[in-house]
Parts: C-alpha cells; sequence; structure tokens
C-alpha cells in the first residue's frame, strides 16, 4: 500500500488548512452577500455528504473517501457479527470483551472438535471465490457531472457507457479483444453450448463439479440423507453443479455460453479478456472513464476523482461455497441432525464472510485468493488522488475555485478524509490476518 501517501498528506495538510482558515463562514469574515448565502451547516465526508466544498472535483474525492470508509466500517462489522452469530451456533465458550482474532481462534477450535465427533475424515470444500470488478456507471457519471459542473460542453450519450479497462474486460470491447469472444444467452432449458450453472442431467453422466445425487463410482462427500454431495469420480444421476463451463446432457440453469463464432443471435460478442480498445461492461483491473468533453480544461482533473469513486465503489459478487461430508459410524439421527444444524449456518454465513473478506483484501491488496484484480488496490488509487489534490492546495492552485463561503466547510473535510484513510491502512493489517484466518480455515474444511 502506499503508505507514504498519507504520510506526505499529514505533514502539507496543517499549512494549507492554516492557510485556508481565515477565509471560512464567520462573523468577522468580510464576505460578499452572495458568499454569505453558500455559508451553512457543513457536511461530513463520513455520512457521504455531497457538496461539501461545492467544487466537483473535491466533492468527487470526498465521495470516494467515503465509499472505501463505509465498506471498511461495513466488512469488519458484518464479519464480526458473524463470528458472533457461528460462536452462539456452536456453544463456543468465549470471554465477553476477547478480541475478534481470540474469538476466530476459539470459534475454529470448537468447529474442528465437532468435525471430530461427526464427521467421517473432513470436510469437503467446493469454493469459487468472489469476482471484483470497478463500477464502470459511477465512474462515468462522476464524470460527467464534475465536467457539467465545471460548464464544460458535455454531450454524451448514456447508452454509450464506456472505459479504457487496463485488464479484463467483461462485455462489449470497442477495439482488439485478446482474450476470447463469447456470446451468453440466458438458459433454461437445453443448452448448445456450454452451461454455466447447474445442470439437471437426463441420465447418468459424467460430473465437473459436485454431485447432488447418485454417484456409480466414489463420491467424496455425503449429504444427511446419504445422497452424493461431492466429487463424483463415476457416473452421477441428478443434478451436477458445475464448477466451470461444460457441456450439459439435460437441462442447463444459469448461462449457456456460445462461442462467439457460432450463432449469436444477432448480438454482439462479449470479450472476456483485455480489450485494446473502450470497453462496455465491467471492468477487473483499473478503469479510467472516458472525457465526456475532450476540449474542457477541467477535463483532466474531473477525471482524476472519477477515476477514484470508479476505484472506491467497485463490487464483489458472492462466491460459491458448499460443504460436503459424510457422518462418523455411530452418530446417531439426533446427534447428526444436531450437527446438520450447524453446519447450514456455517455454510450460511460462510458465504457472507468470504465475499466481505474478498472485498476486503481487493481493496487494501488489490488481490482476491492470491489472484491479482487491480493492479493499483482502490485503496491506493483513492491516497494518491488525495495526495495530488493536498500537494495542489500547498501550491495555491486547488481552492481558486471553491467558493469563499464553502472554504471552511472544506477544512474539516480533508482532515477527516486524512484521517479515514490513514485508520484503514494502520487497521487494515489486524483485520485482515483475522479475517483471513478464518476464510482459510473455512476454504480447507478446517482440515489446517
Amino acid at each position: 500500500m502506499k503508505k507514504s501517501a498519507i504520510g506526505v498528506a499529514s505533514l502539507l495538510l496543517p499549512t494549507i488548512l492554516g492557510a485556508m482558515a481565515t477565509a471560512g463562514c464567520g462573523e468577522n469574515n468580510p464576505l460578499t452577500e452572495a458568499s454569505e448565502d453558500l455559508c451553512g451547516k457543513c457536511g461530513v465526508v463520513a455520512h457521504g455528504d455531497v457538496g461539501i466544498s461545492g467544487n466537483a472535483k473535491l466533492d468527487g474525492l470526498f465521495a470516494a473517501v467515503a465509499d472505501l470508509n463505509k465498506a471498511q466500517v461495513a466488512i469488519n462489522g458484518n464479519f464480526e457479527a458473524n463470528i458472533d452469530e457461528l460462536i452462539a451456533a456452536f456453544g463456543t465458550e468465549v470471554a465477553a470483551n476477547a478480541s475478534i482474532s481470540a474469538k476466530v481462534d476459539a470459534l475454529t477450535a470448537s468447529i474442528e472438535a465437532e468435525l471430530t465427533a461427526n464427521v467421517e475424515g473432513s470436510l469437503v470444500v467446493d469454493y469459487v471465490p468472489p469476482k471484483c470488478e470497478a463500477n464502470v456507471s459511477v465512474g462515468f457519471e462522476a464524470q460527467v457531472q464534475c465536467e457539467a459542473k465545471a460548464e464544460c460542453d458535455v454531450e454524451v450519450d448514456p447508452g454509450e457507457v464506456s472505459v479504457t479497462c487496463e485488464g479484463t474486460c467483461s462485455g462489449s470491447c470497442e477495439g482488439e479483444c485478446t482474450g476470447g469472444l463469447k456470446c451468453e444467452v440466458s438458459a433454461e432449458g437445453t443448452c448448445s453450448g456450454k452451461c454455466e450453472g447447474s445442470c439437471q442431467l437426463e441420465a447418468a453422466a459424467a460430473c465437473e463439479g459436485s454431485c447432488n445425487g447418485t454417484c456409480s463410482g466414489t463420491c467424496s462427500a455425503y449429504n444427511g440423507a446419504g445422497e452424493c454431495a461431492g466429487k463424483c469420480d463415476g457416473m452421477c444421476t441428478g443434478t451436477c453443479e458445475l464448477s466451470a463451463a461444460a457441456e450439459c446432457t439435460g437441462t442447463c440453469s444459469g448461462s449457456c455460453v456460445v462461442e462467439a463464432m457460432a450463432d449469436c443471435e444477432g448480438e454482439a460478442p462479449s470479450c472476456q479478456g483485455s480489450c485494446e480498445g473502450e470497453c462496455k461492461g465491467s471492468c477487473s483491473g483499473t478503469a479510467t472513464p472516458p472525457s465526456a468533453s475532450a476540449d474542457c480544461e477541467a477535463s483532466a482533473e474531473c477525471s482524476a476523482q472519477a477515476k477514484a469513486q470508479a476505484s472506491a465503489s467497485f463490487e464483489c459478487s458472492p462466491p460459491k461455497f458448499e460443504i460436503g461430508f459424510a457422518f462418523a459410524a455411530g452418530v446417531d439421527a439426533s446427534a447428526q441432525a444436531a450437527f446438520g444444524a450447524k453446519l447450514a449456518v456455517l455454510e450460511a454465513k460462510g458465504i457472507a464472510i468470504l465475499q466481505g473478506f474478498g472485498k476486503y483484501e481487493a481493496m487494501i491488496t488489490g488481490e482476491v485468493n492470491g489472484e491479482v484484480v487491480f493492479a493499483t488496490p482502490p485503496l491506493e488509487v483513492v491516497i494518491g488522488e488525495l495526495e495530488g489534490v493536498i500537494e495542489a492546495g500547498a501550491e495555491g492552485e486547488l481552492f481558486a475555485d471553491i467558493p469563499k463561503g464553502r472554504i471552511a466547510c472544506v477544512i474539516p473535510a480533508m482532515s477527516a478524509s486524512v484521517g479515514m484513510l490513514g485508520e484503514i491502512g494502520t487497521s487494515a493489517a489486524a483485520n485482515l490476518e483475522a479475517q483471513g484466518s478464518f476464510a482459510t480455515a473455512l476454504t480447507s474444511g478446517f482440515s489446517g
């Protein structure tokens, strides 16, 4: 993470704020009547208030800081709440004032004890990490609004939202796509291509994924009813939850992927890789919105805050997380029912925990499960843009366009932004360690 950015910002900020303090709202401030109309209750960055400074370029950065702050607060809060619910479900004993790390350690030990008592072998986990992507539409909207407030001649077609994507584009590509093309159609029946989702098999067939039903060979795990609920090395009869796109000799529920060279029914094929041009859809990487008005002097500055907002408002899809197991010999029906109820809670809360951890990891490190999803982590993008703003302020170039009546609002907002980004960075190590510890235990079936 770019830790130096916050350090530089912290050093520069007092100088800037000292110079600005005399120009804010106040009884002794010689403001014009028009400026006084702009004085009033200042917004709060942490609340996501808009229009704090009255300057679209600066307010865009405040919005990006607010998005990151709200995301990390929600992720950490939800993680601890989910851990507390699992502690209650498994009857784990922990001290009332225990740290989150202590809670995770105690819960992990409790779950492992339950597995030892009830399960033959270990849990079999089918896990596909969440997919995180920059929010293309947010960045584009931020660019357009900023240029409009800067009185640029903005002419855009809302249906033509596109960005330059430094990474993987999932959508149409106005240029050369180097990662392959495909056409996706909604599937709820026969699929002439490859099925993504689940396949209700018409007859016994090989299953590349998790077999839910009968397995003619060896099944890696069974559910409480004694049916296969894991990987089958023989032929599966029932439903196959596909781990990747594959042919379906039955009814496909999900998406049917047809190679672009085949019949795409008149629709433009989508790019599933690097796009040498503009990407419409979603972008796993760095998304840079285009200028809505190329001849506008404010375009470059608007692009900086738009890029920050696109990075800060990224989204992550839910992961795939399914648990399979076989009861140990001698476990009676009552114990099986009790253990099955606990595992159901673990599976439900596990999905939420893994999604939150994936988003947190992507925000701080730019990676999910060891795979780079953002070349520059969202936190680092926002820190870098805010550092640039503060350096511009130190040179006296930033605040010329801010109404005098709003300068006093900028003072606490700038301080709060630097403080929040610094807090996110310093608290990330401990929080990531606790969440990563439990995520690793979950995805390994508590066999580590």
